[in-house]
């Protein structure tokens, strides 16, 4: 029990600071990773071993916001919770998170519970941010002395970069698709992954990327455009309900049978009709990084496991025999991930601790695990006489929690109902 306190409280740290390590995906439809690379370095300057000193002027912007700027994000106006009563354009502001949710909006102090994350330079006066008069939008606070060392990617080699986790970027790669197969994306967005499907297939083929939400549905196709994608096709839909069943088909005859499977591209989908399917599921989120308020409860965490099984149940169906189906999580909980691999597959074996896994089945997981690599100062100074092969070694661990499992169906499901 020691053992498990101490392994969960190292866990909850590393969750509260940010990776050490920034990681883009190259555009490889567009742009090689060789050419990118002659830029980079021309596009990104950051200075080491500063001092930063707190400023008397300050703005308080909520949490979600404070943990993209330890990302390396500036700060946007929607963002900004409080600033000084005397805060004008152009002002170096100290800036600070409201882990705790606590600060009212459009307060000129705040005395409460705050993380100090670096100090910026304000593009907006506090009457501009809160005179309520238009809704803006755009950068509030341009950081210039960020905490921790995240470099900005704000506008840089915009359609040849694509700022991703690296284990975003390694669940496609596990997907392995081909040019010219159809491939279901099913909990698409923002699009970051449905893309990187797509240049792997040379944007040969066909990528359905599913979101119930309309703005995150426009948000995917956004980022296809951007990225000179043209084979992704994006629907606002319920991916619990993509599967098409019998009962669908109504008795209105063969006319009616043929306009639907042949003239409407868009879900729910016959069973069996792509060769791979990506459910990167919604889950509790325990392993984002940073993370500086951890406020998860037990009912929360577990509220997502009927959610995810019922995605995978459809998922399952809407897969061709000998086709593969990648499920993942940015989460790092036993019953989202090992769990799930045990209760739909039913390859688990019972006697095992935890989701009664083998060891060879464990084996054939991914795991990403915040807590595996100890914690960075922000200086850097640590890494300064690190080797090359060292460095990547490290940035391969340091990374948010992540889970991915691979699954080949080698039957046919068409008879299965989905819910059992």
């Amino acid at each position: 029990k020691a053992a498990a306190e101490r392994k969960f409280e190292t866990l909850l740290k590393h969750l509260s600071h940010p990776p050490s390590f920034t990681t883009v995906r190259v555009n490889t439809h567009l742009t090689s990773v060789q050419h990118v690379h002659s830029f980079i370095f021309n596009k990104l300057c950051v200075e080491l071993g500063k001092n930063i000193k707190k400023q008397q002027c300050e703005a308080v912007v909520g949490a979600q916001c404070g943990n993209a700027v330890l990302r390396g994000a500036h700060v946007y106006v929607p963002g900004i919770v409080s600033a000084s009563s005397f805060m004008k354009a152009g002002d170096v502001i100290s800036v600070y998170s409201d882990i705790k949710g606590k600060c009212k909006k459009g307060a000129r102090e705040f005395d409460g519970t705050k993380v100090f994350l670096g100090n910026g330079i304000s593009a907006r006066s506090r009457k501009e941010i809160f005179s309520g008069l238009c809704e803006l939008k755009g950068i509030g606070i341009r950081m210039t002395e960020p905490i921790y060392l995240s470099p900005s990617f704000d506008n840089v080699l915009p359609g040849y970069l694509f700022l991703q986790n690296l284990p975003s970027a390694v669940v496609t790669h596990v997907l392995h698709p081909q040019p010219g197969e159809r491939v279901l994306d099913l909990c698409a967005a923002p699009g970051g992954k449905a893309t990187h499907i797509a240049a792997l297939m040379h944007d040969q083929g066909e990528v359905i990327a599913l979101d119930k939400i309309p703005n995150k549905v426009e948000k995917i196709k956004q980022n296809a455009l951007l990225l000179g994608l043209n084979s992704i096709k994006a629907f606002c839909f319920d991916g619990t309900k993509a599967l098409k069943h019998k009962h669908d088909m109504t008795d209105k005859g063969i006319f009616f049978k043929y306009f639907y499977i042949h003239c409407i591209e868009g879900p729910p989908f016959s069973p069996e009709s792509f060769d791979r399917i990506l459910l990167d599921a919604p889950c509790s989120g325990m392993g984002q990084r940073p993370n500086m308020a951890c406020t998860w409860t037990l009912k929360e965490v577990m509220s997502y496991q009927p959610l995810q099984r019922k995605l995978f149940s459809v998922a399952a169906q809407l897969l061709k025999p000998g086709g593969m189906l990648v499920y993942s999580t940015c989460t790092i909980t036993l019953a989202e991930n090992e769990e799930q691999v045990a209760w739909e597959p039913r390859i688990g074996e019972e006697g095992m601790m935890g989701a009664g896994l083998s060891l060879e089945q464990l084996r054939q997981l991914q795991r990403f695990d915040p807590s595996a690599v100890p914690l960075q100062d922000p200086d850097q100074d640590a890494l300064r006489d690190a080797t090359a092969e060292d460095m990547i070694r490290l940035a391969n661990k340091d990374c948010i929690g992540f889970f991915i499992a691979k699954f080949l169906k080698w039957k046919s499901t068409s008879e299965k109902d989905p819910q059992k």
